[in-house]
């Protein structure tokens, strides 16, 4: 007998204590397990991109949200100019959607330093860029702030644009959203007209046109001519769509519509409006698998990356949009049934894939490790059920996609074989995931089969909410193991894709990085880190 084993360095801890010798860098998670802090710039991209408005399996979206207006007074009160870099990177088409941002920019705006403001006002017009942007900011800053004169300043400024014609394209086709309406706003602020085309669009606005004008007062001002002249010749619906260019969000609440009017919208409908109303359009008759023309048009839009990026289209948009077209019609707010057009479903697998960025295969050795544990099914986006682990599967196959070397495996308590790999489908690939939702989480048992099996990685990839607490070693001691016995330089990325503010990234290893998930170019930045270009 000996006491060697009292001696003895330890390197190996349950996860539900803190590491010694780092308990001040650690917090402990809503899970119980003890993770490193990720930090405030961390938390806050991650806020951004992903969102709180909607509960994760270990915290309810209020306090949740809590926490994200706690990191950005915090990041506002270090850094104001930095948190606006954040807000307009995730407003670029990188968050889930617009909101985020927009909380996030009502807030910059209520920093106490002339520095925060003045940095409101420089990002304003590149965040609210429609008109439900608008209504939302105004919505969000009446709850938290009221109307000062920063706030005056921005709305003004947002109605004195100088293009008349995009600003009335704004106001016909958001006439009213979150409890404020155009007519709202423009008294709000006392706008003053700078031009004759602006005067006769907020008299629109305001008022009305009781009597129609016989002619078009200016180009600016053609949609709306053209909106109100259907209002009073609904039976004219085709030749009001087709010569005022009308949207489906013009037209439809006052036309009599058919299947040829909806055929003249689908002719002109911009990306997102398309990937919105697939399934209606199906049901409509306008797409249907005798319809080769349409069919190509849908195609050549979805299937275009330069009009992915243009429209801001997210992938998980597009992951929405199919799984939702698949079901005909029984996930989503539509009331309506359709049957799925086999073609669309394949247009609609590969714009998921185009719409991430990636580059050429790198030749590194890839092993995607995807959290399959119960936490990951638990949490939807939006109204879709679309969960973290569908979500993480769709990022680790579409990068996987890009290379020829890789391996795809999930984790809970253990490490198992999904059966998944590059050929397949977007949609079976996540079947498989969702099949296994179950169990604790253990990050640290993707390193024990590694070792065990002599699987020489070159970047280990986690896709998880980071609420790692199930094992009898912290990930970072078996990813140390890992090195000492297979692969010292093997780099390894976890992909964190819950608003948390803990990390499984030794912040002392080089090697080793954290990514707020949900972001379109995150395969890229993967491929970019594999390579040593970041």
């Amino acid at each position: 007998m000996n006491y060697k084993f009292f001696t003895q360095k330890n390197t190996a801890t349950p996860q539900t204590q803190p590491i010694p010798g780092r308990e001040s860098e650690m917090i402990q998670g809503r899970s119980q397990g003890w993770m490193f802090d990720a930090g405030v710039w961390k938390m806050l991209r991650r806020c951004l991109l992903i969102g709180t408005a909607k509960s994760t399996y270990y915290a309810g979206k209020h306090e949740l949200t809590e926490d994200f207006v706690t990191v950005i007074r915090q990041a506002i009160a270090e850094n104001p100019e930095r948190v606006a870099e954040e807000i307009l990177y995730a407003s670029d088409g990188r968050s889930i959607n617009n909101s985020a941002p927009i909380l996030a920019l009502v807030l910059l705006s209520m920093g106490e330093a002339p520095e925060a403001k003045k940095a409101f006002a420089e990002i304003f017009p590149q965040v609210v860029r429609t008109g439900s942007h608008f209504y939302e900011w105004l919505s969000y800053t009446k709850s938290m702030r009221g109307f000062g004169k920063v706030v005056r300043e921005a709305g003004k400024n947002w109605f004195l644009r100088e293009d008349v014609k995009g600003l009335a394209y704004q106001l016909l086709k958001y006439q009213q959203r979150h409890d404020f309406s155009s007519r709202d706003a423009l008294r709000l602020f006392h706008v003053k007209p700078p031009t004759q085309d602006h005067q006769q669009l907020f008299e629109w606005v305001v008022k009305g046109w009781e009597a129609l004008p016989a002619e078009i007062p200016s180009p600016a001002l053609a949609q709306i001519w053209w909106y109100e002249w259907l209002k009073r010749n609904p039976e004219k619906t085709h030749e009001a769509i087709l010569q005022g260019r009308l949207t489906h969000e013009m037209a439809a609440p006052v036309a009599k519509m058919d299947q040829a009017a909806w055929q003249l919208l689908f002719n002109e409908m911009p990306i997102g409006a398309l990937l919105r109303n697939l399934g209606s359009l199906t049901e409509l008759g306008v797409l249907s698998a005798d319809e080769p023309t349409n069919l190509h048009r849908i195609e050549a839009v979805l299937n275009n990356k330069d009009y992915l990026r243009k429209g801001r289209i997210h992938p998980i948009d597009v992951l929405k949009a199919l799984k939702t077209y698949q079901s005909g019609g029984k996930l989503g707010r539509s009331q309506k049934t359709w049957n799925p057009v086999s073609r669309i479903v394949d247009i609609l697998e590969k714009a998921v894939e185009l719409s991430f960025d990636v580059v050429e295969p790198t030749g590194k050795v890839f092993m995607h490790a995807v959290d399959v544990s119960g936490s990951m099914s638990y949490c939807t986006v939006e109204s879709v059920a679309l969960s973290c682990c569908e979500i993480a599967t769709t990022m680790a196959l579409v990068t996987a996609k890009a290379e020829k070397n890789y391996m795809i495996r999930g984790f809970a308590t253990d490490f198992r074989d999904l059966g998944i790999t590059n050929i397949d489908s977007f949609s079976s690939a996540i079947r498989k995931a969702s099949n296994q939702n179950f169990g604790g989480t253990d990050a640290s048992v993707a390193y024990d089969w590694m070792i065990k099996n002599k699987f020489k990685a070159d970047v280990v990839c986690f896709w998880t909410d980071s609420e790692s607490w199930a094992g009898y070693k912290h990930p970072s001691q078996a990813l140390a193991q890992y090195r000492q016995k297979i692969n010292p330089n093997v780099k390894a990325v976890y992909l964190t894709l819950a608003p948390y503010q803990i990390t499984l990234v030794d912040p002392k290893d080089p090697l080793s990085w954290d990514l707020g998930g949900f972001d379109p170019g995150t395969p890229r930045i993967i491929q970019m880190l594999a390579t040593g270009e970041l």
